[in-house]
C-alpha cells in the first residue's frame, strides 16, 4: 500500500512457450526463471498481493515454493498463442473480486523481464501515486534510433522510417524510448476493460538501459546468465 492505495501485483506465466520450451520456470544460475521477478515483487515495500496467473500445474507449485500465491488455474483458452495479456489479467482480477478482494491499482510484471528490481516497482508506485496518472509503463531509451531507421519497399527501394533529415549529429538525435515489457500499472477502474492497450500506458517510467533484457530466444538466457552475476 501506498498513500492509502492497494496494489496488486500479477505475474503471467502460461506453461506452453515455443521460443524456449518451459521458459517460465527454466533454471538459470540455480533459480527458476520466474523465480527471479517473484523475489524481487515480495522485496518491493508498496506491493499487497503477488500473484501468478498460469495454466500449469508445475508452474504453479514452483511460484507457491517461490512465495508467490496462486488462487486458480487460468482457463487454456487464455493460454494460448492467441491470448492477450489485457484477458488475462481481467480474468484474475474478476476471480480475486469473486473471492471478495479489490484492489486500487494492477501491477503487471512479466517474468520474462527479470532484471528489474524491487525498487524500480516501489519508484514507479510512487510515480503513477503522486502524478495522479491512470497508467504507467516502463521504458527504455533505444539505442538504434528510428531516425537511422528504413524500410524496404517492393522494390528494393530505401524509405526513411521517419521524415526527419537524418544527417544531424547523432548527438543531437531526439531521445527515442521503447516500452520494455517490465513494469505496467493500471488503475482499476471502468478504462481499465477489453479495450485497454497497456503498451499504450500514459506515465512513463525511464529504466536503465543494463536493466533491460526480454527472453525471447535461447541467447537471451546466455546473456542473462551473465548479467545476473554482476546485478
Amino acid at each position: 500500500m501506498y498513500k492509502g492505495k492497494t496494489f496488486l501485483a500479477i505475474i503471467p506465466a502460461r506453461g506452453g512457450s515455443k521460443g524456449i520450451p518451459r521458459k517460465n520456470i527454466i533454471n538459470v544460475n540455480g533459480k527458476p526463471l520466474i523465480q527471479y521477478t517473484i523475489d524481487e515483487a515480495k522485496k518491493a515495500q508498496y506491493l499487497d498481493r503477488i500473484i501468478v496467473s498460469t495454466d500449469d500445474e508445475e508452474i504453479a507449485e514452483v511460484s507457491k515454493k517461490c512465495g508467490a500465491e496462486v488462487p486458480f488455474l487460468r482457463p487454456k483458452e487464455l493460454a494460448d498463442d492467441n491470448s492477450k495479456t489485457i484477458d488475462v489479467l481481467l480474468h484474475a482480477i474478476n476471480e480475486l473480486v469473486k473471492q471478495g478482494n479489490k484492489y486500487d491499482y494492477v501491477v503487471l510484471l512479466q517474468p520474462t523481464q527479470p532484471l528489474r528490481k524491487s525498487w524500480h516497482i516501489d519508484e514507479s508506485i510512487k510515480k503513477i501515486v503522486e502524478s495522479n496518472e491512470e497508467s504507467l509503463v516502463s521504458v527504455t531509451e533505444v539505442k538504434e534510433h528510428p531516425i537511422l531507421m528504413r524500410t524496404i519497399d517492393k522494390n528494393d527501394r530505401v524509405e526513411n522510417l521517419l521524415n526527419v533529415n537524418s544527417t544531424v549529429r547523432r548527438q543531437d538525435f531526439p531521445k527515442f524510448y521503447k516500452v520494455n515489457g517490465a513494469i505496467y500499472i493500471n488503475k482499476l477502474n471502468e478504462n481499465f476493460n477489453n479495450y485497454t492497450s497497456l503498451n499504450d500506458n500514459k506515465l512513463a517510467y525511464i529504466m536503465d538501459k543494463k536493466y533491460d533484457i526480454d527472453i525471447d530466444e535461447p541467447i537471451d538466457l546466455e546473456i542473462f546468465e551473465f548479467l545476473v552475476k554482476r546485478y
